[in-house]
């Protein structure tokens, strides 16, 4: 009968060979720098340190594979194979390799709803040109590339309340996007009585607004604006502000632009609602070719008390 080797004895006497039916249990840390070493505390549980020229522990498989390796003096972890997780990985620091996760394997739908309208500020995540590099972008990519997929519509650029305003302007131009543009009124309300509602234009951004004697051309008097409205429009309780639109067509061109508004209004007879409108349709034309980027509405005198202007831009592609 062969006697059962003492483990003590096999540590201590480098034993080699195999241990069958049983158990080793080591009592003690393991220390920097022991080239392979075994051990246990109470704490860390059990301890496999090594050191060695390419990795400190390495886990191979029955075809002498590697499976998992720790590289030499470096806390990360190298795995050949596939990760399976039955249960929630946490924390922070985990790298997954590019193109490791398969499409069909995310699943959003226990996501956290966001709760609230999408902004531009909110993030979303595309495979840049399709090469399989992901990238994040705003939302506001996102809505800059509907409004070239969306042929001929309108989209909406700016709105602007009026408050006491001496003039309310728009520079929203931009000529890859948008062959022409319509300002929509809401209610219109001069501060000052009897008064008529202009339009004037800038090729400069909106840093100066053209206001010459000969500039634009209204029923065929030259006038230092366009006129919108071709009767006063007033601020007393039995009248209402311009309702209406204006169309600036193709400003981006160094052309004659040209103008068509079509406006209502109570005018400033007196008389009470139920009142005849005054709808004057007007078509005008800059005297002088230019590119046109920005556009201003005021009274011929006063400011503006209330209202809504509202600006689109018509799609050119």
């Amino acid at each position: 009968m062969t006697k059962a080797r003492d483990t003590a004895n096999i540590v201590g006497g480098g034993f080699s060979g195999t241990i069958a039916g049983a158990t080793m249990e080591p009592t003690g840390d393991t220390a920097a720098g022991d080239n392979a070493a075994m051990g246990f505390t109470a704490a860390e549980g059990l301890i496999l340190t090594g050191q060695g020229s390419t990795n400190d522990v390495t886990i191979k498989n029955d075809a002498d594979a590697d499976v998992i390796e720790i590289p030499t003096g470096t806390v990360n972890v190298t795995m050949a194979g596939t990760l399976g997780v039955t249960g929630v990985i946490t924390g922070g620091g985990l790298v997954v390799p590019d193109g490791s996760i398969n499409l069909a394997d995310l699943d959003i739908d226990g996501g956290t709803d966001i709760g609230a309208a999408l902004v531009d500020a909110d993030l979303m995540i595309v495979d840049d040109g399709a090469g399989g590099t992901n990238r994040k972008a705003t939302m506001t990519r996102l809505a800059t590339y509907m409004g070239t997929k969306i042929g001929g519509g309108f989209e909406f650029i700016s709105s602007s309340d009026a408050s006491g305003s001496a003039n309310l302007s728009f520079t929203g131009f931009d000529a890859t996007k948008y062959d022409s543009y319509k300002f929509i009124f809401h209610n219109v309300i001069p501060a000052t009585d009897n008064v008529f509602l202009y339009m004037r234009t800038s090729t400069d951004g909106g840093t100066n607004y053209d206001s010459g004697g000969s500039d634009y051309q209204n029923y065929n008097d030259n006038r230092a604006f366009m006129l919108i409205t071709s009767a006063a429009a007033g601020s007393a309780a039995n009248e209402t502000g311009v309702c209406g639109e204006v169309t600036v067509f193709a400003p981006h061109l160094t052309q004659y632009t040209r103008v068509n508004a079509a406006v209502t209004f109570v005018d400033t007879s007196g008389v009470s609602i139920p009142a005849t409108l005054v709808d004057p349709y007007g078509s005008f034309i800059r005297l002088s070719a230019a590119d046109v980027d920005a556009v201003q509405f005021l009274y011929s005198s006063g400011n503006i008390e209330t209202g809504t202007i509202t600006m689109y831009g018509i799609v050119n592609s």
